[in-house]
């Protein structure tokens, strides 16, 4: 089994990932040496800001993961602010900001960047379109997964045990292009 560090402090994350991962014969070990979240646009300024912090300390292929929900009745917000909006108000708090709100869509997207040493960093992309639910459910999962509702589905990602949710969320397909990638170069040694 091949070893990938995961630079994370988020045990879920590094669950999901675990999990995701092991199908192609990778053991994901989670790194957690932090790194600087700068204030940014988009989700993949964050991700590359990170690389580039943590390949001065760190001499080993990784990946790290940005993440954020995007509520369209809140012009996108948290978005890039997910985990500090998380912190502060926590998923009650998106709920109060939503009171009477009819359009309840919303996309979490996620942001994985690679890192091998002297390559150029890559950059994975997912995302998961669904709605914010009127109330927690569910007692899996971490972050906002008690309000989200995937599209198609009844139930939120925290009603939902691992394997179920990588199937159907941003991370799960993000983590799913980078399994593809590891898979490509495999096949072309």
């Amino acid at each position: 089994m091949k070893k990938i560090y995961f630079v994370t402090s988020n045990k879920g994350k590094q669950a999901e990932a675990k999990e995701k991962l092991s199908t192609i014969d990778f053991d994901v070990i989670q790194h957690d040496i932090g790194y600087p979240e700068i204030q940014a646009d988009t989700l993949e300024e964050v991700a590359l800001f990170g690389v580039e912090d943590i390949q001065k300390r760190f001499n080993e292929p990784f990946f790290l993961e940005d993440a954020g929900l995007f509520v369209d009745c809140l012009k996108g917000f948290p978005g890039v602010y997910s985990s500090y909006v998380f912190r502060t108000i926590d998923c009650k708090g998106i709920l109060k900001l939503m009171d009477n709100e009819k359009n309840r869509k919303a996309t979490f997207k996620s942001v994985i960047a690679y890192k091998e040493l002297d390559k150029k960093p890559l950059v994975f992309v997912g995302e998961c379109h669904g709605d914010i639910s009127k109330k927690e459910l569910g007692t899996h999962g971490f972050g906002f997964d008690p309000i989200f509702v995937p599209s198609g589905e009844k139930r939120t990602f925290a009603q939902m045990e691992i394997k179920e949710k990588n199937l159907l969320s941003h991370r799960g397909r993000s983590l799913d292009k980078l399994a593809d990638f590891f898979k490509k170069i495999v096949h072309e040694k």
